[in-house]
């Protein structure tokens, strides 16, 4: 719970010096231009890995397969697609991270053991 909070204030603070130091540096309008490029870039790539993540998780679950990496590649879309929404460089360098393939292939392991972890301490339950 702790590097939650932690990172409800170091992430905004960093992301907010960030903006003020390119605002200096580029101009105001540069970085609102790249602000919205990433935005609207990042929500177009969410959308089409996003369908492509679900697709690949709905012939695994019609072809009776267990989701594995489509459930897990699809949480990672999903959550660089919201990162890529929020204002800021950081999220956006993480969020078109999750969105790729290759860097979601290095994240995957360490989601697995932490799923693994969770479901061998009780607190995740699979029925």
């Amino acid at each position: 719970m702790r590097w939650i909070l932690l990172l409800f204030i170091i992430v905004p603070t960093t992301e907010l010096a960030l903006l003020i130091y390119s605002g200096q540096t580029l101009g105001l309008f540069p970085t609102i231009a790249i602000i919205l490029l990433t935005g609207i870039g990042g929500a177009y790539f969410a959308k089409r890995q996003g369908m492509k993540a679900w697709n690949d998780l709905k012939n695994r679950m019609t072809t009776m397969e267990t989701p594995g990496n489509a459930l897990i590649d699809s949480v990672c879309i999903f959550f660089g697609g919201i990162l890529l929404l929020m204002p800021g460089f950081i999220t956006d360098i993480v969020g078109f991270l999750l969105l790729f393939k290759g860097p979601r292939n290095l994240i995957r392991p360490f989601i697995q053991k932490w799923i693994y972890r969770k479901m061998k301490n009780g607190q995740i339950v699979m029925r």
